[in-house]
């Protein structure tokens, strides 16, 4: 299995990062609404878009597959896709960052910090670019469920970026660790994890993993968003927001559950404003959710 991978992969790379994602977007495109996962995201959007018509809501789902289709090809390129230059910006490059001052003053405050994002655009950029300006990170990522490909993206993202950390029991101590020596955690926290708390996403409760919100409560360090959006002509735009105000409890220390709503919230603005970028296929709302909300 890792040979065939390792196959596609060197097919994507012969054929450019330009061609290569227009072909695995186009093959997401036609067959994504086959799977079974088209079904959730097509219920996900009529529950998160009530008053989006039906064809408006299909053509979100296929932007959405051709996204993940272009993201998976991307991978064959990542160690070329990040062409930004802070101190030498080109009119025609690739990427383009909004406040890279946050990441550099993540990078010389002396202190621990937390980024976190979400499945949007090509997700794995911002730890590129974290690696490219000496940012001291290390991303929290959950490997693929296939072990060929896993392999083969680990091998992609151990050339790209800093430090990584499987999302495995355990892998708190590793996380705490990162914080304690001043380091700085990025994690995806936009997908369901079930013994998680609960908070609003798009006016319905659902289960998120508050591992950021615990440790921005333990170090009381500084917590930023980052997104990655998709432009046209194989660009893309990262934004790094400034530090998030996160709401504090009786005792001045960061409330866990306040923290990730407020964090989620970021998250839903950002899913709004571009839709067909976000994971839809994902079963983010659980009716265990709901239940757990009404005890």
């Amino acid at each position: 299995m890792i040979g065939l991978v390792r196959a596609v992969f060197a097919l994507f790379r012969a054929l450019g990062p330009d061609r290569s994602s227009a072909l695995g977007g186009a093959v997401a495109r036609a067959i994504g609404p086959l799977f079974p996962a088209h079904r959730t995201a097509m219920t996900n959007l009529r529950e998160a878009f009530p008053d989006k018509s039906e064809a408006e809501r299909r053509a979100i789902a296929r932007s959405a597959w051709d996204n993940l289709g272009r993201t998976g090809a991307e991978y064959a390129h990542l160690a070329v896709l990040f062409d930004y230059d802070h101190d030498n910006p080109q009119p025609d490059a690739r990427v383009e960052v909004d406040g890279i001052e946050h990441f550099m003053a993540l990078r010389d405050d002396g202190k621990p910090g937390i980024i976190f994002s979400a499945h949007l655009g090509n997700w794995e950029l911002p730890a590129i670019c974290a690696a490219r300006y000496g940012l001291a990170a290390t991303a929290v990522f959950r490997a693929p469920n296939d072990p060929g490909i896993a392999h083969v993206v680990h091998e992609v993202r151990s050339q790209t970026m800093g430090g990584l950390e499987a999302a495995r029991q355990g892998a708190a101590f590793s996380m705490a660790r990162v914080l304690e020596e001043g380091g700085h955690l990025g994690m995806l926290i936009d997908q369901h994890f079930t013994r998680g708390v609960t908070v609003p996403f798009f006016g319905r409760p659902a289960r998120t993993n508050p591992i950021l919100g615990k440790f921005a409560r333990r170090f009381d360090c500084p917590v930023h968003g980052v997104r990655v959006q998709r432009l046209p002509g194989g660009r893309f735009r990262l934004q790094l927001t400034p530090p998030l105000d996160l709401p504090r409890d009786r005792e001045g220390l960061i409330d866990v559950e306040g923290a990730m709503a407020a964090m989620t919230a970021v998250i839903e603005t950002w899913v709004r404003e571009d839709p067909g970028q976000w994971l839809w296929m994902h079963r983010r709302w659980r009716p265990a959710s709901a239940a757990l909300k009404a005890t």
